[in-house]
């Protein structure tokens, strides 16, 4: 596809409103909403009731990153095999490739819902339970497209774009070298979700006990990638991080 043909959507703002928001919007109950994380010390993460279903970060693309991304990608062998029909028995994830450009915060949200505990709550009807089933029998390319033709899921995203205070680029090529992961738990496993990867990333065993907010899960997801800025040299890996959870009473 020529870049000049392709589709481009406005930019999201990782903040607890615009992700709350389109969460409902796609088909998410009004039960779920999404907090701000300040720190990963446990002290600091207390105001968010528990479990915490998933989170959505976004984080800079360092050299670091970007060589362990590059080796990691060439290692995920055939991507077939995340494809299931239409039972989720044989593997527990649903992944997309990214094929909209700036709609990586999208991405990140729709993996996160359909994926792992909170694809338990969508709602029926919704635009969010279309896309699951419509995505459950297809392969990588026809899912792909699938979602970049899907009216619902691009007007749901256009309707929160302006929420957010980052002003959108007077190009809409620029590269801003931040990308958006989501990370969620299915069938025990911690998984790391992005768009733009070669596929879906299984980063290792969680207890029965432990959501994507334990610190194990933390170790196993996001601390990996602050730790490898740090063995690089790096002294500081500015991220964003939300959390997807059960709204408090």
């Amino acid at each position: 596809m020529e870049e000049d043909e392709k589709k481009y959507f406005t930019m999201l703002e990782n903040n607890p409103e615009v992700f709350t928001t389109l969460a409902h919007k796609l088909g998410l109950p009004p039960s779920l909403t999404f907090y701000d994380i300040y720190s990963l010390d446990p002290p600091d993460l207390t105001h968010i009731p528990r479990p915490v279903l998933a989170l959505v970060v976004i984080i800079p693309l360092t050299p670091a990153w970007a060589a362990d991304r590059k080796a990691e990608d060439a290692r995920l062998g055939d991507p077939t095999k995340y494809y299931h029909g239409n039972s989720a028995d044989k593997n527990p994830i649903i992944w997309f490739e990214q094929t909209i450009g700036h709609a990586c915060g999208s991405y990140a949200l729709l993996h996160c819902a359909v994926n792992g505990p909170a694809s338990e709550l969508i709602q029926p009807g919704s635009t969010l339970e279309q896309l699951r089933r419509d995505a459950l029998p297809l392969l990588k390319d026809e899912r792909a497209k699938m979602l970049y033709n899907s009216q619902a899921f691009e007007e749901a995203h256009q309707s929160v774009a302006a929420m957010g205070d980052t002003p959108e680029p007077k190009d809409r090529f620029e590269e801003f070298g931040h990308h958006f992961v989501g990370y969620v738990k299915a069938n025990g496993r911690l998984w790391e979700l992005e768009g733009s990867r070669e596929g879906p990333l299984d980063r290792g065993e969680l207890g029965e006990d432990e959501d994507v907010l334990s610190p194990r899960a933390l170790e196993l997801g996001l601390g990996r990638i602050i730790k490898l800025e740090h063995e690089s040299g790096g002294q500081d890996l500015r991220f964003s991080c939300i959390a997807m959870a059960p709204k408090a009473e």
